[in-house]
């Protein structure tokens, strides 16, 4: 091999590894944060509550009002966003957190950011802002994080989601404040293989049957955590 063809092969290199660590452009969403925020207009939102943020697995949670349904009696805000990955959630961190003054917050990120060949690094790198910049406004909120999960559709990136949920993990074990919800375990089969019956035509998304799984692995722990801290709540200014 001569000096040209190896500087090629690590410009080459060099390139995808730029491409794997680099986010999509979090302006992709606007409508769905511009949408969110019509609706608080029309119908306040209280502060205080047990809010969850994050990607499409977030976001039809409340399909018939079952991310409802599953946190009660907790008062809860669901502000997922299909096609968001975790830098999206830290840009729109204002418009989606923040401004709700929540108690505790759930977010489920990581799925799409393995998709789109971000790094476990890249990936905790936002999420410690994301979680700093929720407890520099107060520093009690709880936050729980939410396992990535298995799918028909991307098992071939679970060794790499794998990796986000051990650094999730490790993560959450250095504060007392963050906890870390493994809801992947449930969600396979004896043989370790994602369970057919609990994802919609496309493999990717649940059906009601796997949202009764996240009931169990998530709104079960948050709400035997939370209840005590449910008082009534007021609209957010």
């Amino acid at each position: 091999m001569n000096f040209l063809t190896i500087g090629v092969t690590m410009l080459l290199l060099a390139l995808g590894q730029s491409h794997a660590a680099s986010w999509p452009d979090p302006e992709r969403l606007r409508n769905s944060i511009d949408a969110f925020q019509a609706t608080d207009k029309a119908m306040p939102v209280a502060s205080g509550a047990v809010l969850a943020v994050g990607s499409s697995s977030i976001r039809l949670w409340q399909t018939g009002g079952l991310f409802a349904e599953h946190m009660t009696p907790l008062t809860v805000v669901n502000r997922g966003f299909g096609g968001s990955v975790m830098n999206d959630v830290e840009y729109f961190l204002p418009e989606t957190v923040l401004q709700y003054r929540p108690r505790a917050v759930l977010i489920y990120e990581g799925d799409n950011d393995v998709s789109e060949g971000i790094t476990t690094d890249v990936i905790m790198a936002s999420l410690r802002t994301i979680v700093r910049r929720i407890h520099d406004q107060d520093a009690t909120v709880r936050i729980y994080l939410l396992s990535v999960k298995p799918s028909l559709d991307r098992w071939q990136l679970w060794p790499k989601m794998q990796a986000v949920n051990q650094a999730y993990r490790a993560y959450a074990e250095t504060d007392a404040r963050i906890h870390y919800l493994d809801l992947a375990t449930s969600m396979l089969t004896a043989e370790g293989l994602p369970r057919p019956d609990i994802f919609v035509a496309d493999g990717l998304h649940m059906n009601r049957a796997g949202y009764a799984l996240w009931r169990r692995s998530v709104a079960d722990p948050v709400i035997a955590s939370e209840q005590i801290f449910e008082a009534d709540k007021s609209p957010a200014p």
